[in-house]
């Protein structure tokens, strides 16, 4: 408890040092250029009334002014070519900028000559530069990956559509071709959906159409939905559902439960079991599925939420990296969390935690 109330008393502080560092800049700046122009002044004056050179010079009015003006110019000279080195890493972070305008995210700027304020402008710079690039990177993985989930199912399909010209196919032929284009057609229309829904999910900040509902009942439903899946892989059920009530979107949630148990059961062995929890445990109403499968090595587990991405690198299962990243954006939607655990030839558990604060649980 007592660090919980020493903390919020160290970042203001620290926030006024750093917020003004440029500004005592600014500050020192102009006292250096007056404390010169005195000191000059004074200097000028001194020198001036030593050489005699004072007496004719004190038979105009103007001769003050002038004085001034010439050493506090001269003073602004000499401290500007001193204080250009204060503000080097400031003309640096602005030749990156306009570089970065121009499409190249890899230019860093040094910051260990810097410090207060100007090194935070630096480090922040460098930030945005690196998270900048990473989205070019993200990006340029996506549409090559998009354009390549797109590309595989049309090939197929007009592959096959040109074979349904022949009229030499015999009829088994011909319904094998049909079934391979109605499956491909499928397949890419469950991408477009899925790319279409992820889309507008990723532009939606909060859940709407609100509603309390069975979760333990909707679970059930999705595991009824994909009866023909697990029935043709005889794979055994272990479901352990608390009755449990949720304030959420239904149709938004049921896009979760179907994705996980769906991939459970792609990845269970035949003959295999599926477990399917739904328990609260403390603050949290927690939705856990396990698959007894190949299980995922620590690399496909930390990009296994990744658009187009799929731990299965032959394709050998039906796919299109998009369900889990849906399943990861709803989660976040409703406030929740979802973990992975998993190692090789071990099986897969996904843990999805969800708020009682949004769930309303009894």
């Amino acid at each position: 408890m007592s660090r919980k109330k020493r903390a919020p008393r160290r970042k203001p502080q620290r926030k006024r040092e750093r917020g003004g560092s440029l500004s005592w800049l600014m500050i020192t700046f102009m006292l250096a250029v007056l404390i010169n122009a005195g000191l000059m002044t004074s200097s000028s004056y001194m020198l001036m009334l030593r050489m005699g050179l004072l007496k004719p010079l004190m038979r105009t009015t103007l001769w003050p002014m002038l004085l001034v003006l010439l050493c506090i110019l001269f003073a602004v000279v000499l401290t500007a070519s001193f204080g250009g080195q204060k503000l080097q890493p400031i003309h640096r972070v602005n030749s990156a900028m306009k570089k970065v305008s121009q499409g190249d995210f890899s230019v860093r700027v040094d910051d260990s000559a810097c410090a207060g304020e100007i090194r935070e402008l630096v480090q922040s710079y460098n930030h945005m530069a690196e998270e900048l690039s990473g989205i070019e990177m993200f990006r340029t993985d996506f549409i090559n990956n998009f354009s390549h989930e797109f590309k595989t199912p049309i090939v197929s399909i007009r592959g096959f559509a040109k074979q349904l010209e022949r009229e030499d196919l015999t009829d088994e032929q011909r319904r094998e071709y049909t079934r391979i284009i109605v499956t491909e057609s499928e397949r890419l229309a469950n991408m477009s959906a899925n790319v279409l829904l992820l889309t507008k999910l990723e532009n939606q900040q909060i859940v709407t159409d609100k509603a309390r509902y069975r979760l333990d009942e909707q679970i059930r439903n999705c595991i009824l939905l994909m009866e023909k899946q697990w029935e043709e892989k005889e794979i055994e059920l272990q479901l352990d559902l608390d009755p449990l009530e949720y304030d959420g979107n239904e149709e938004m949630m049921n896009h979760i439960w179907v994705n996980l148990i769906n991939n459970a059961i792609k990845f269970s062995p035949r003959g295999g079991a599926l477990e399917v929890s739904c328990m609260q445990v403390q603050s949290f109403i927690v939705v856990q599925v396990t698959d007894h499968g190949e299980g995922m090595d620590a690399d496909t587990q930390a990009r296994v939420f990744e658009k187009f991405f799929q731990g299965d690198t032959a394709h050998a299962t039906e796919g299109n990296g998009l369900g889990l990243s849906l399943v990861k954006r709803i989660v976040d939607l409703c406030a929740g969390k979802i973990a992975v655990d998993s190692a090789p030839g071990e099986g897969t558990t996904f843990s999805v935690y969800l708020p009682l604060e949004e769930a309303g649980a009894h």
